[in-house]
């Protein structure tokens, strides 16, 4: 019997659940045992290919944020596709899904957990009351990480942990490392990369004062920040004029898996994570890693074998690491052949796809 899944997300724009939500999708496509449509609560979509998939989608655009229309059209929606089973990825979709699921009788996995907080501030306690509650109708709790399960700390018997998986597929048409440093004016002997939203939490400022610590010694490296957000002219703002020549703000990009080619190492410094996107990235074109040391980054990079791990705001030791591989070419190698591998092995779409399909059958057979 086929199983019907309505999927709700708030936006398809270029953000770590966005992306692992199309994975997804493209992994789900051409499974017959499953009928499946999409909802998204906005009219942005930056993954183009998502049209491709074949799958019906509904945009349902927010007037406001909590825009009280949204439940009789989401309603209207189950009504005619009668869902099996709704999937949520943010905590408002989860607002507006799960009251429609009970009264269509459809299982609801809550997969808002995408990050894992060392504590929640006193500024997001309503939210974080507002996710406690929708936990406790929701049929499954489901995490990308063991590390977002322990910080929210959901009922143990809804509790689910599936890894984020990576396309290999997307590898196909990569551009040459040259063109890419022509396309940029990369003349340096190295360089290195920190791929992330311009957000409170990711922590750019470590990754900038390592990059000026370093440069201070040496100006044979190019340090790259990509990505766009509301931190981005203030990074900029923070770099010092006799270093802007060595350190570039590219902005979001499109054609991100090119130009991570071209890293030596690949750096994530942030507050809270989940399974990085980034990270993955890093790891599936074969680059070492330096990350700090939080959430999800320890349940994918295995320190001193993939790469480092480093404690937060720790500059020292971003530092340290970061020259470490760069003036050992072998232990750089080595790290990046063993992230690809552990990346191919534990967090391929394939693996990710298979849990998800596990979850939604043994929630059918319980319907």
């Amino acid at each position: 019997m086929t199983i019907k899944i309505l999927y709700i997300i708030d936006s398809l724009t270029s953000g770590g659940k966005e992306r692992q939500l199309v994975e997804l999708l493209k992994g789900m496509k051409n499974n017959n045992d499953f009928d499946i449509q999409l909802v998204v609560l906005s009219d942005v979509v930056d993954y183009d290919y998502v049209n491709n998939l074949k799958i019906e989608m509904h945009f349902i655009k927010r007037k406001y944020k909590k825009d009280i229309s949204i439940f009789k059209k989401l309603y209207n929606i189950c009504n005619i596709f009668k869902p099996d089973i709704i999937h949520s990825w943010e905590l408002m979709c989860s607002v507006y899904g799960l009251p429609i699921a009970k009264l269509k009788r459809a299982k609801f996995i809550n997969g808002i957990i995408r990050y894992s907080p060392a504590k929640f501030n006193i500024f997001e306690s309503k939210w974080f009351v507002l996710t406690k509650l929708t936990f406790l109708f929701s049929d499954i709790i489901l995490s990308n990480s063991h590390a977002g399960l322990k910080s929210y700390n959901p009922p143990k018997d809804k509790s689910y942990c599936i890894y984020n998986g990576f396309d290999r597929n997307r590898l196909n048409g990569i551009k040459d490392t040259g063109i890419i440093k022509k396309k940029y004016n990369i003349e340096t002997d190295y360089v290195v990369g920190m791929v992330a939203r311009f957000h409170e939490r990711k922590d750019y400022y470590l990754y900038l004062r390592s990059a000026i610590n370093i440069l201070q010694k040496r100006n044979n490296i190019t340090f790259l920040a990509i990505g766009d957000g509301n931190s981005l002219d203030r990074c900029m703002d923070f770099v010092p004029t006799q270093y802007k020549e060595y350190i570039r703000f590219l902005g979001k990009q499109n054609d991100v898996e090119s130009i991570i080619n071209v890293f030596n190492i690949g750096v994530l410094a942030s507050y809270e994570e989940g399974i990085s996107n980034s990270i993955m990235e890093y790891m599936a074109l074969g680059k070492p890693v330096v990350a700090t040391r939080n959430g999800g980054n320890e349940e994918i990079v295995q320190n001193n074998i993939t790469g480092y791990l480093v404690k937060p705001n720790n500059i020292e030791g971003l530092t340290e690491k970061i020259e470490i591989l760069l003036d050992n070419k072998d232990i750089s190698i080595a790290m990046g052949r063993a992230g690809k591998e552990r990346l191919e092995n534990e967090f391929s779409l394939e693996k990710m796809t298979e849990e998800h399909i596990k979850l939604y059958k043994k929630l059918k057979i319980k319907h």
